[in-house]
């Protein structure tokens, strides 16, 4: 790589840094600003760059909220004991992640054929929008019914898990809007579902890193 791949490469950085932690596509924002300044590399190495430059922003959560996510702690006498409240939000955010690994694992060929181009990419990211808006407009006099993510149960979870595949189907679609869309329209507040997406990121990330998805 040159120095001005290398400078390029930055520049997706700073992007995928800045776009990860709004509900807006880190993916989509990435694929659209590799039509206006390419990198000199190839394709396959591409694909692969796009996916294993968020795990930057997926391990800044890890840290972030490492005493709220590891499931395990200490009694007074030493003995090794499991947060059963953390234990439970593992058990949620895998039940969330089996929709999307699924069709991620099955159909993520085909989908990248039809839907990874800038011009689907736009689309997505404009009616993404507009649905943000009428959702909170929606929601402006209701009260949520989910307040904490120890309140979260299997079943919300998994419709949660289900708003996620539609990211994992369409680049432009955020996959923290709209897991934190769903959540909305099911009755979880808005800081609940923003601390749930983000805990969700983690092994939607790790795995899809690791196969190259």
């Amino acid at each position: 790589m040159t120095i001005i791949d290398i400078l390029k490469a930055i520049v997706f950085g700073i992007v995928e840094g800045v776009t990860e932690w709004l509900p807006i596509s880190s993916t989509g924002h990435m694929i659209i600003l590799k039509q206006i300044m390419p990198l000199n590399v190839s394709s396959e190495f591409m694909d692969m760059f796009l996916v294993v430059i968020q795990l930057g922003a997926i391990m800044a959560v890890v840290v972030l909220f490492w005493k709220r996510i590891w499931p395990f702690g200490r009694t007074r006498s030493g003995a090794i004991r499991v947060k059963k409240q953390t234990a439970k939000l593992w058990g949620n955010i895998l039940i969330a992640c089996l929709p999307a690994a699924v069709i991620g694992i099955l159909w993520d060929d085909v989908f990248e054929k039809l839907f990874y181009n800038y011009l689907c990419v736009a689309l997505a990211l404009i009616i993404f929008g507009i649905l943000f808006i009428v959702v909170e407009r929606h929601n402006e006099d209701l009260r949520p019914t989910v307040n904490k993510l120890s309140e979260i149960t299997f079943q919300t979870a998994l419709i949660i898990g289900l708003f996620q595949v539609i990211a994992a189907i369409f680049p432009g679609t955020s996959r923290s809007g709209a897991t934190i869309l769903g959540a909305l329209l099911i009755g979880v507040s808005r800081k609940t579902a923003t601390e749930f997406t983000f805990f969700l990121a983690i092994p939607v990330m790790v795995i899809f890193s690791s196969l190259g998805i």
